[in-house]
């Protein structure tokens, strides 16, 4: 499935002059929830490859709490709070349409 979750930018973000919110989109496995590629809307591709690469492997199952501290120790950009924000509402997202599609 592929899932989104949205957060809005701090100011003085170079992406904030294109996109008020920080997108992470996600493509994850519907059975073990595991996020087989990800994507975000950072201004530069190094930015978006690194957030790609770090949720890469997660299991959405097995909550976002690992992921969460994985951000905090290896991003120390200005974004770090909007990542987080958005991770927490693309789980929130992941456990909504999951239900449904587990059914």
């Amino acid at each position: 499935m592929f899932i989104a979750g949205h957060a809005r930018l701090p100011q003085g973000m170079a992406a904030k002059s294109v996109f008020d919110t920080l997108t992470i989109t996600a493509e994850v496995d519907v059975k073990y929830g595991v996020i087989l590629e990800a994507s975000c809307t950072l201004a530069t591709e190094h930015g978006r490859n690194f957030i790609g690469q770090l949720l890469r492997g997660v299991s959405l199952n097995d909550g976002i709490e690992e992921p969460l501290k994985h951000l905090q120790l290896y991003y120390k950009g200005k974004a770090a709070n909007a990542l987080a924000a958005a991770l927490n509402d693309l789980h929130l997202h992941y456990q909504q349409v999951s239900k449904s599609v587990k059914k």
